[in-house]
């Protein structure tokens, strides 16, 4: 599998922390994973939001690992926050989560299904 990033210089406003498009080629699988939670193993969200962010890496972790996938397949990131104020640290969590790699990314502010879940991200990612 082969990822391009793509950033036009010039023509469009630029992309500090992100990519404003990813080609993928050679790819063979797909993993569409669901909006995960800063949840615990029992499904408890701490009250602490970069808690909540290490967690739901960390959970989102588990479900590439299971998928024989790691970060590095991660291709987009879609990021669920219920408040704007969370948009720095959602930002800094995922730069480390993937390395500092950047991807195509979308941060929306909305409401959760549960008020103590603050942050809520669902990646997709590919493998050859």
């Amino acid at each position: 599998m082969i990822q391009k990033t793509i950033n036009p210089v010039g023509s469009i406003y630029s992309a500090e922390d992100y990519a404003h498009a990813l080609e993928v080629t050679d790819a063979r699988r797909w993993l569409y994973v669901s909006g995960t939670m800063g949840l615990d193993l029992e499904g408890r969200a701490p009250p602490d939001l970069d808690r909540q962010l290490e967690l739901i890496w960390r959970n989102i972790g588990a479900v590439l690992t299971e998928a024989g996938m790691t970060v590095d397949h991660v291709v987009r990131v879609t990021s669920y926050l219920t408040r704007a104020e969370y948009a720095a640290a959602n930002q800094e969590a995922r730069l480390r989560a993937l390395g500092g790699r950047r991807v195509p990314t979308t941060a929306i502010v909305a409401g959760t299904l549960d008020p103590t879940w603050w942050v809520e991200v669902e990646v997709i990612a590919a493998a050859g």
